[in-house]
């Protein structure tokens, strides 16, 4: 395997350092383990590099000419994928994921290293650009990064990046015309190229029906429309899709919440958070004692309530109201305490506990060996079996559709679950027969109208009042109407 390049300057290296979490994250995806994703990720970085510095050496070909190139990161991509079909041609296609191996070997994948006119058209559109607005285009839409931080990196102004961005996509949108119209095609669809174009300029037009019945039919053309449409929110897909190829759309879901979650904006940051290093005792520290605080006093509040209720007693020999009052408020705020592991490690909690003693002797519960929860049901129906976690976990759940075409949809799926969890599996139902036909960051199983995704090697592991999240890609007729019926683990989630 050989080393990585050496970085000529403090620039470069600071560029390597952006680059190399995007070629090892698309590599991740490409591979089946982590060991393989870095082997393959120094590789294709290795070689793309040495291209980059080729081409930027290389004199210029005539006055105002400059080679057709993509930006370091699409550059760096695209080496991701030449260098895994040189591992399937070389006999290691083992070591890369069963789906990439299958499109390495179809018509689709011939298209990327074949005629030029017969290339995906975001590709020959970005490669049209200068290389500075191209880098631009791709690191605002596909990086999914803030302008102010795509003005640092590429010595923009601020103040003028947006307007910017705007005119790059107008000249994006150009060249990607020019090309569909330049590309090979039947008479067809050369009728539909100035109906295309026409529609595709302003947000507001609509698509006649026969234009929307052959851009389901004509991938071609489907293609050109997602290039051309400007407004919708389909750019980052089209740029991905075209330019990457397999994954591409895992790619860019992947990117967008490694974004977030580089800006903080995945997840609230706690309120004594510090902005030295992490220190892990005195966190779990903090996050035992607020949680036994917390519990301490709802279940005070709440045996005070159940102490005025008149006839606190039992019937029929059933729990009494204030049993069950007292049992659920002891379960939630322990949502918020550390897995059992970590109680383990601190005394605390045993100590601490005994406020709630009496209550949950009568019910026969033992919180310092017994998970709570477990003896109670919440769902009606009683929840789905699950064989890798004995305990209930609260959830919510968010389902975006981020993008729909005639024949089918891309949606997200987001799970913020209130407990730690070591694996999950999120299921849920479809009301009017989608069909899901592709999945990332998770896999999937689906029997009628119901869909299970359970979780990768990599994400199977959710920290308390941590979020986890997958996309994919499906099919539907008549109607698409939103998921329901989610569950976590077989607990029951909540819309957020």
């Amino acid at each position: 395997m050989p080393d990585l390049p050496t970085p000529q300057d403090a620039a470069e290296a600071a560029l390597f350092s952006e680059c190399w979490d995007a070629v090892l994250s698309y590599a991740d995806l490409c591979t089946s383990g982590s060991t393989a994703a870095t082997r393959l990720a120094t590789e294709a970085f290795s070689l793309g590099m040495r291209e980059a510095r080729d081409a930027e050496s290389a004199p210029a070909r005539g006055a105002g000419r400059r080679p057709a190139r993509l930006p370091r990161i699409p550059l760096l991509l695209t080496a991701v994928r030449n260098t895994a079909a040189a591992w399937e041609n070389q006999g290691q296609g083992h070591q890369l994921d069963p789906q990439l191996r299958l499109w390495l070997n179809s018509e689709e994948a011939a298209r990327y290293s074949g005629p030029p006119l017969q290339r995906p058209l975001a590709l020959r559109g970005l490669r049209d650009l200068q290389e500075p607005d191209a880098a631009l285009l791709w690191l605002a839409e596909v990086e999914a990064l803030p302008l102010t931080v795509v003005a640092r990196r590429l010595g923009l102004d601020p103040a003028l990046v947006g307007e910017e961005l705007t005119q790059v996509r107008g000249l994006f949108r150009d060249r990607s015309h020019r090309n569909h119209l330049d590309t090979p095609m039947d008479a067809q669809c050369r009728s539909y190229a100035r109906l295309l174009d026409a529609v595709t300029r302003s947000p507001a037009a609509d698509t006649p029906n026969d234009l929307s019945r052959h851009l389901a039919r004509c991938v071609g053309c489907a293609e050109a429309a997602a290039c051309l449409r400007l407004h919708g929110g389909g750019l980052p897909s089209a740029l991905a899709g075209g330019v990457i190829g397999w994954g591409g759309l895992a790619y860019l879901e992947r990117r967008r919440r490694a974004a977030e979650v580089r800006l903080g904006a995945g997840r609230p940051a706690p309120a004594d958070r510090e902005d030295g290093p992490p220190n892990p005792g005195a966190h779990k520290a903090r996050v035992v004692r607020n949680g036994l605080l917390v519990a301490a006093v709802l279940v005070s509040v709440l045996a005070l309530a159940v102490s005025m209720m008149p006839g606190a007693g039992t019937d029929n020999g059933a729990a009494s109201p204030g049993d069950s009052a007292d049992r659920q408020p002891v379960a939630d705020p322990r949502s918020s305490v550390p897995s059992a592991d970590e109680q383990s490690a601190s005394p605390e909690p045993t100590a601490t506990a005994s406020p709630s003693g009496t209550s949950r002797a009568s019910t026969g519960q033992n919180p310092g060996a017994t998970p709570q929860g477990t003896t109670s049901s919440t769902a009606p129906g009683g929840p789905e079996p699950d064989p890798g976690t004995s305990e209930p976990a609260a959830c919510r759940v968010k389902y975006d559709v981020v993008g729909e075409w005639p024949d089918g949809f891309q949606a997200t799926v987001t799970v913020t679950t209130e407990r730690a969890l070591d694996s999950w599996r999120v299921a849920w139902a479809f009301r009017d027969g989608q069909q899901v036909g592709q999945m990332w960051d998770a896999s999937f199983a689906q029997n009628g109208s119901r869909v299970t995704a359970t979780a990768a090697a990599y994400n199977k592991t959710v920290t308390a009042d941590g979020s986890l999240a997958f996309g994919f890609l499906a099919s539907w007729r008549g109607k698409n109407s939103p998921a329901y019926d989610f569950t976590l683990n077989g607990q029951s989630c909540t819309k957020a």
